[in-house]
């Protein structure tokens, strides 16, 4: 086996994190889309890096409100928002660091 398909098969992408939480990563997916909807007037899912990088603060301030009410303003639960800034902080910091 080469070294490309072991690092593939060490990265169990569906049994691993899919398999575990589908309904929390549908979740993400959904806060994903309401905060393009909001943030970028209905145009095409993306990410657009220049809105905000304050992935940590952000997440905090989600983390607290959670604990005085699970769903922010826009109908959205604040856990939704915290996952999803987790996973974009993870992502740069892999990008930074590979």
């Amino acid at each position: 086996m080469t070294d490309k398909a072991q690092k593939r098969k060490g990265q169990p992408v569906y049994s691993g994190v899919l398999k575990y939480f589908p309904n929390a990563l549908k979740y993400v997916s959904f806060t994903s889309k309401v905060g393009n909807d909001q943030h970028d007037n209905g145009e095409e899912l993306y990410w657009d890096r220049s809105k905000s990088g304050d992935e940590l603060d952000a997440l905090t301030r989600h983390l607290i409100d959670h604990s005085v009410d699970p769903m922010d303003d826009d109908g959205v639960l604040h856990l939704g928002k915290v996952a999803w800034r987790a996973l974009a902080a993870l992502e740069k910091h892999l990008e930074d660091n590979q």
